[in-house]
């Protein structure tokens, strides 16, 4: 897997919109480090990450952009182990520049030397109505844009990170993507909607609970998620529940992992324990524990 895949988890033209001129000076929602990173203390010592919002004509595609920047100097290279959302990206990384499907599993990247990264992550189905066919066939795959932004990669490649700041990096990209703007499409927002009541804290745990919520029959379910999502509801599920397990754990604090298993839809402990392991590659209390040791170590 190439090196933009595996930092995504975590972020032209010469004209710039006065929207994207002044998005600096724009607060965004999204969280500074979001669920999913590993090793989220780690991770916002070493690397700056920044998300800018769409404008208001993609916001229906478009979740934010993002940017990752690093500069290790003379340091030695480090893992950066990333547990991803169900989101497709754009990427532009030097080099290797592409559309990103889902990545199902967990992945890693080695962070070394110095670079920057701008991302545009879509919202669940989002990517959907620009590539015109199912977006499973991207699970754990790429892409070329080419023929989805109508311009040649290396030249995009070129204007993106050419950009000066990240003001001209989300100005460039945006250009591109509002010059090939799809009309709607309403299976791309019932999919959204079926993926945001996946995520919620206290949503449903099983794929039957989901088709209650959704008014939708598990069949349908499953190639909405097929073509829209790229994964499937069961694995959507799972995925948020043990995102929202290693967030938990990275706080400060004292911790309940039989309670944690219960809160977050676990048969029990044990199922907790096993899923999260195989994931992250730690146990939740070896995790834990790691987490708090960096916390008390300091920068």
């Amino acid at each position: 897997m190439g090196g933009a895949a595996r930092i995504r988890a975590l972020a032209g033209t010469t004209t710039v919109s006065a929207r994207t001129a002044n998005i600096l000076d724009k607060p965004d929602t999204t969280p500074a480090t979001p669920k999913g990173i590993v090793d989220p203390l780690g991770m916002a010592r070493r690397i700056r990450l920044a998300t800018y919002p769409p404008a208001a004509p993609l916001a229906m595609f478009v979740d934010y952009y993002w940017i990752v920047e690093w500069n290790m100097g003379q340091r030695a290279p480090e893992i950066q182990r990333v547990l991803p959302y169900p989101n497709a990206h754009l990427v532009f990384d030097r080099g290797q520049s592409a559309i990103h499907g889902v990545v199902r599993g967990a992945f890693e990247r080695s962070v070394a030397g110095a670079g920057r990264v701008l991302g545009v992550r879509f919202k669940p189905g989002g990517l959907r109505p620009f590539i015109g066919h199912p977006v499973a066939r991207l699970a754990d795959r790429t892409m070329p844009f080419d023929d989805v932004l109508r311009v040649p990669t290396m030249e995009a490649e070129q204007r993106v990170l050419g950009g000066a700041g990240d003001a001209g990096m989300v100005g460039a990209a945006e250009a591109m993507l509002l010059a090939v703007l799809p009309a709607p499409d309403p299976r791309a927002l019932t999919a959204e909607q079926a993926v945001a009541a996946a995520a919620a804290v206290d949503g449903p745990a099983s794929v039957a609970a989901l088709c209650a919520q959704m008014g939708i029959e598990e069949r349908a379910l499953q190639r909405l998620f097929s073509h829209y999502v790229g994964v499937s509801p069961k694995w959507v599920i799972q995925r948020y529940r043990l995102q929202e397990a290693s967030w938990r754990l990275a706080r400060p604090g004292p911790v309940d992992l039989a309670g944690l298993a219960s809160q977050l839809g676990f048969f029990d402990q044990a199922h907790f324990t096993r899923d999260f392991t195989k994931l992250v590659g730690t146990s939740p209390l070896e995790y834990w524990k790691s987490q708090q040791e960096t916390r008390h170590r300091g920068p």
